[in-house]
């Protein structure tokens, strides 16, 4: 990586005395998903590294991602009065796409275990892409209803909850030290998994039904927003408010505690503003960009977030790709840009702004991935896809904390 380096020594030192620790109560998590994990991950040649399943799976995220795009670049074709435009075994790729993703990254840390390669990488690396999937799983549903049902306006809200949603855990984690993992995450992809499916099956045209002006695009905002509300949203709260109470968390002092919400927030108002005061409306030119865009910043924030809970450092509290989107936002919903320049600023101009934006934003982000990924197998003496022959090594430890984990998952069985 040259003199560029993202990674402290404190970041490093932090990484050799991290420990895993989770708790998982979600009883399709437990009773069933990781029973049917235990069973598969036999079939894994033991050769084969966990990261390189955490990658595949993520791939067919991506592999969605593009399937869907070329077919309905705009979301527009469910706006067809003759039925949504999109070939019906497109849908069923996806979701056979989203379970091997899910199971794949329910059976990487299994691997891991098997393989005596568990460390403070995989858990980065497996947590990292998944902040990238977080922008790139609902989009894909987004062409399900269209523009007419689902406005731009509204996929940016809905994008924005699913960043809440898996940001709010991590800040859990920051805070608490423990990662407490969500029920939503198993129902959610059985969701999206079983909504792909219907659409092949029934056809995706179901997803336009209105009852009263209440569409299934409605139905699908409030199920999403609430359930991140009732299930997720207070019990965070009281995991954090009873680390403090216990005095088992990092006990950290107020602000430092919100600290991960200052760059979260920073992202949120100035892609609200460009979303609303765009001086030619570019949410409705170019969404499916702009959402790859906000995605990308997320998901550096995100990891940068990480990396600061798993290493017991201070995180960030602005992140250093929204200076170039403050700029950009800045000029693109300037009020008086026409008498200033004495020319407007053209739709086209504010498309390739956008473009160009997002090609940097995520050249910079893959940068920052994988100069961490080097910088932490160099110092570990490790390769990030490929397994070590020595059992005694780095992340030993975590090795057996991960299996008290599953241990304790068995005696929540038990009960």
């Amino acid at each position: 990586m040259g003199c560029m380096r993202y990674l402290s020594e404190a970041h490093l030192r932090g990484f050799e005395r991290y420990k895993y620790n989770s708790i998982d109560t979600s009883f399709l998590s437990v009773y069933v998903m990781h029973p049917f994990w235990n069973y598969c991950v036999k079939f894994i040649p033991k050769w084969l590294a966990p990261n390189v399943l955490t990658f595949v799976g993520f791939l067919m995220t991506v592999v969605n991602f593009i399937l869907i795009a070329h077919y309905d670049w705009g979301f527009t074709a469910a706006n067809s009065e003759t039925g949504n435009t999109v070939p019906a075994w497109v849908w069923t790729v996806a979701a056979i796409n989203i379970l091997i993703y899910y199971n794949l990254d329910g059976m990487d840390g299994k691997q891991a275990r098997r393989t005596g390669t568990s460390g403070p990488l995989g858990e980065l690396f497996d947590h990292g892409l998944d902040s990238y999937s977080a922008a790139l799983i609902p989009i894909y549903l987004f062409s399900l209803f269209g523009t007419n049902d689902l406005p731009p306006i509204r996929m940016f809200f809905v994008i924005w909850n699913v960043f809440l949603n898996f940001y709010l855990t991590h800040v859990e984690k920051y805070n608490t030290g423990v990662m407490f993992l969500p029920w939503g995450y198993d129902f959610t992809m059985w969701g999206v998994s079983g909504m792909l499916f219907v659409a092949t099956v029934f056809g995706p045209e179901m997803y336009r039904f209105s009852m009263y002006g209440f569409t299934v695009a409605n139905m699908f905002e409030v199920v999403l927003i609430g359930s991140g509300m009732v299930s997720s949203h207070p019990i965070i709260a009281r995991n954090i408010y009873l680390s403090y109470k216990n005095k088992t968390g990092k006990m950290r002092p107020i602000w430092e505690m919100l600290r991960p919400f200052f760059a979260f927030l920073w992202l949120f108002v100035i892609t609200l503003i460009w979303s609303f005061f765009s001086r030619n409306n570019v949410i409705n030119l170019e969404p499916r960009i702009l959402w790859i865009l906000y995605g990308t910043i997320f998901s550096n924030i995100a990891c940068r977030l990480i990396v600061a809970q798993m290493s017991d450092t201070r995180c960030d509290a602005f992140n250093v790709l929204m200076w170039p989107l403050a700029a950009t936002v800045g000029v693109c919903c300037f009020p008086y840009y026409q008498q200033v320049f004495d020319t407007d600023l053209s739709p086209d101009v504010e498309r390739w702004i956008v473009q160009g934006l997002t090609i940097f934003s995520t050249l910079a982000h893959w940068h920052y991935g994988y100069g961490v990924v080097s910088e932490m197998c160099d110092h570990f003496h490790i390769r990030c896809f490929k397994v070590r022959k020595s059992s005694s090594q780095p992340g030993s430890d975590l090795t057996q904390q991960l299996l008290q984990n599953d241990n304790n998952i068995k005696t929540l069985k038990s009960h």
